[in-house]
Order: C-alpha cells, then structure tokens, then sequence
C-alpha cells in the first residue's frame, strides 16, 4: 500500500471517529461538518481506485 492510499484511509477512519463522537454528543452542526468531510474523502477515493470498507458510520 503507498503512502497516498495509507494516509486517506487513515482520515477515513478518524473523519468516521470524529462524525460518531459529534452524533453521540448530539452536536448536529459538527455531524453535518464531520459528514461532509467524510463524503468527500470518500469521493477522493473512489476518484483514485481506493476500496473504502463498509463502514458502520
């Protein structure tokens, strides 16, 4: 795995972290921010061919 790939993953799963936590505190500003986020690193991915595991997020 390259780096490129390694480090998206990596904020994948500390944008699906960080949008459980602002849900949990029931911050709905912050799930909208964290939400987006994700949506777009998401799209990066599959932009560049980076199988993205189903998330329970």
């Amino acid at each position: 795995m390259d780096a490129f790939t390694a480090g998206l993953l990596q904020r994948i799963k500390a944008t699906e972290s960080d949008l459980t936590r602002a849900r949990d505190e029931g911050d709905d500003f912050l799930v909208e921010v964290e939400q987006g986020e994700l949506d777009d690193l998401r799209r990066l991915a599959a932009e560049h061919g980076v199988e993205v595991g189903a998330s329970s997020v």
